[in-house]
């Protein structure tokens, strides 16, 4: 019994002696050992960095998954009017745009630029024009860069001077350089007016910010890419008794075209409500467009009134704007796409021979009743098919139209009478037109 009890304390006591074996010195030199890696074989070595190296391609893929799931802004809020960040932007604006407006060549800029190229140019004994070549065109470059300074270098670049035709000694003419440098220099200045105008500097013009030129929201770019810019300019530019009633008529923006088709609208409409009927604008060049093709106007380009139904649809002035420009701009992409929703009679995206005949149709009934002579509208239809020579033997897209670059013409044929009266007797026409130049 006694033994027994002292086994028992002694035991207990040097359970109580024997530390653990984490602290024990060799304990931690061991582990630190093989965690080195330097006590372990070839296999073990490979092991421990095989883990190593998919632990590290883990942690990559965690990271990369991590900052995937963060979805780029890509809206931003527009700041408020009066706003702090608002004003910032206006003003920041305005420096870019003054300062971009300050490096343009101004109208003395210009002359004093053409007076260089006139006295630094040889002229051509051949053919009298003023020419350059390339050494000619940096001496010259040279002299406008003294005289007017940093700004007009730009225009001389070898670029620049690649982009004109050679003859056969490498030289280009003056005048063509110098259109070039005006045309540069009054695009750039159009589109600074425009971009002052565009107050949320979105690139687009609402009806308040350009209301005295154009409806609707209008692409900057595209205006400076269109036809109508160089009307555009005139206007801004010249006043109206600056310019002749012809030119003044030519141009869409002008006092007197508005007034023109202020005018025209008044006379058709005859119950004087503000709007057009389909009876009413039937009488519209005299009568002579298509029934089916004033249908189809409606159709496509008129909205419906708020109160519904049939008679509630009306052709309000702003949509009459957007007929009469594209019947008087019918050879333009933008007047040929309105028209050709309204030919595209099944709203498919194509014609076919069938809608060829159906519009043909109408315009062949205007032409009999006008007392010309008997037609076949089979020959008709396959002389426009042969005008336009679609892609698709069977279908002619707008594409087609718009390629062929007679697609004015075939429009004005499927209308109009007058338009199809004009194109059977162009030849005529022509005639007509070269006669008294000739005498």
């Amino acid at each position: 019994m006694y033994s027994g009890s002292v086994d028992g304390e002694s035991h207990e006591t040097a359970q109580r002696k024997i530390p653990p074996a984490s602290s024990m010195l060799w304990v931690r030199n061991l582990r630190r050992y093989i965690g080195s890696g330097a006590g372990l074989g070839s296999e073990a070595l490979m092991e421990l960095e095989t883990k190593r190296i998919l632990l590290d391609i883990f942690k990559e893929k965690q990271q990369r998954s991590a900052e995937a799931a963060t979805v780029p802004s890509f809206y931003k809020k527009k700041p408020e009017e009066g706003s702090i960040s608002h004003r910032v932007q206006r003003l920041a604006k305005y420096r870019f745009l003054k300062k971009q407006s300050d490096i343009l060549l101004n109208a003395d800029d210009l002359d004093a630029m053409w007076v260089c190229l006139r006295e630094n140019c040889v002229i051509d004994d051949a053919t009298g024009a003023e020419k350059m070549n390339y050494e000619d065109f940096c001496h010259i470059a040279s002299v406008c860069t003294e005289q007017i300074g940093p700004k007009c270098r730009r225009f001389f670049s070898p670029s620049n001077f690649m982009k004109f035709e050679k003859d056969e000694s490498g030289r280009i003419a003056i005048l063509p350089f110098y259109l070039y440098v005006m045309r540069t220099v009054s695009l750039t200045q159009a589109r600074i007016d425009m971009s002052e105008l565009d107050e949320d500097s979105d690139g687009f013009l609402q009806p308040h910010e350009m209301e005295a030129y154009i409806r609707g929201k209008a692409c900057i770019k595209k205006v400076l890419l269109s036809n109508c810019l160089q009307e555009l300019m005139e206007l801004h530019q010249e006043s109206e008794e600056e310019v002749t009633d012809t030119e003044q008529a030519e141009n869409w923006f002008s006092l007197t075209s508005a007034q023109r088709i202020c005018d025209m609208f008044l006379a058709l409409d005859k119950d004087m409500n503000g709007t057009l009927s389909k009876q009413e604008l039937r009488e519209y060049a005299d009568g002579t467009l298509t029934e089916i093709f004033i249908e189809r106007v409606f159709d496509e380009h008129v909205r419906r009134g708020k109160s519904g139904g049939g008679n509630a649809r009306e052709m309000d002035f702003e949509s009459f704007l957007d007929f009469v420009l594209a019947l008087e701009n019918k050879d333009t992409p933008e007047g040929l796409t309105y028209l050709f929703r309204c030919l595209d009679l099944q709203g498919r995206g194509y014609l076919t021979t069938a809608d060829i005949h159906s519009l043909f149709r109408d315009v062949h009934q205007k032409w009999i009743e006008g007392g010309n002579y008997e037609l076949c509208i089979e020959d008709v239809r396959d002389e426009i098919w042969d005008m336009v020579k679609p892609t698709d033997p069977l279908r002619m897209a707008l594409s087609d139209l718009l390629s062929c670059k007679q697609g004015g013409t075939v429009a004005s044929m499927l209308i109009d009478v007058r338009g199809f009266w004009a194109h059977d007797n162009r030849e005529n026409l022509l005639q007509e037109e070269e006669g008294p130049e000739d005498e």
